[in-house]
């Protein structure tokens, strides 16, 4: 059944600070969608707004879960997770006290996934073999790259049909970004997932995305049909390639 979100017109930001301006975007059912841009120009903010973060002061959110249109403005986000839209937040928001397993526990909250959740920690263990070592660990001891790891599975613990992802690559060594990257690709083949993947790592982005939009100042600048059209465009050679 198709899983997608589609955005019109959007408008949003913080008080009297416009952060984003007119975004119109589309994430069509099984791809992966790179939401490109450099620090401050609005792509966290654009990941709120679809889970209800931020409430955008103009435009629309629709998300299609399974077949069934959802209009997502105004709906609160634990609502919106209960969709099965789930999010793999900037900087991972673990609970740092609590374990591995704990931690990957929460991640069955919604109604859809308590039924499963051994099914779900059971899969989790199978592909990451390193949490399934360090269950009983408390999160906050771990490494970077293994809370990268363990945030991605909480996330697949709701049985989620839209996977957002917001800046994996941040506070990681080079070597776990591309570790990442390559999981977050994994787990969309084996899952059958919509992606959007909010990343300011250009190359790492690219290799696993279908198609991409480049964010400049709260605008969509650049809507790019294939990884091809990305590397050969005039604004991400000037943003990440040192172009004129």
């Amino acid at each position: 059944m198709a899983n997608s979100i589609t955005i019109e017109g959007l408008h949003a930001g913080y008080g009297a600070v416009r952060v984003l301006t007119g975004i119109d975007m589309h994430v069509a059912s099984g791809e992966t969608v790179a939401l490109l841009g450099t620090n401050g120009n609005g792509k966290s903010t654009l990941i709120k707004c679809i889970t209800g973060q931020v409430r955008p002061t103009q435009g629309r959110v629709l998300a299609t879960i399974e077949g069934k249109p959802h209009d997502l403005v105004g709906r609160a986000t634990q609502d919106i997770i209960g969709l099965g839209i789930a999010i793999v937040p900037e900087g991972r928001r673990l609970f740092p006290k609590l374990t591995v397993e704990e931690n990957l526990l929460l991640g069955a909250f919604r109604a859809a996934a308590r039924p499963r959740r051994e099914e779900s920690l059971a899969f989790c263990y199978e592909a990451f073999p390193r949490l399934k070592e360090r269950r009983a660990q408390l999160a906050g001891s771990m490494s970077g790259g293994e809370q990268q790891m363990l945030a991605i599975g909480r996330s697949l613990m709701t049985l989620p049909k839209i996977l957002l992802v917001d800046e994996p690559s941040v506070g990681l060594a080079p070597i776990l970004v591309a570790r990442t990257i390559d999981t977050i690709a994994e787990m969309k083949q084996r899952l059958g997932l919509t992606v959007l993947m909010a990343e300011q790592n250009f190359p790492q982005a690219i290799r696993i995305a279908d198609r991409g939009y480049v964010l400049v100042h709260g605008r969509i600048e650049l809507s790019a049909d294939d990884p091809q059209s990305l590397k050969n465009s005039d604004i991400v050679r000037r943003l990440y390639l040192g172009g004129a």
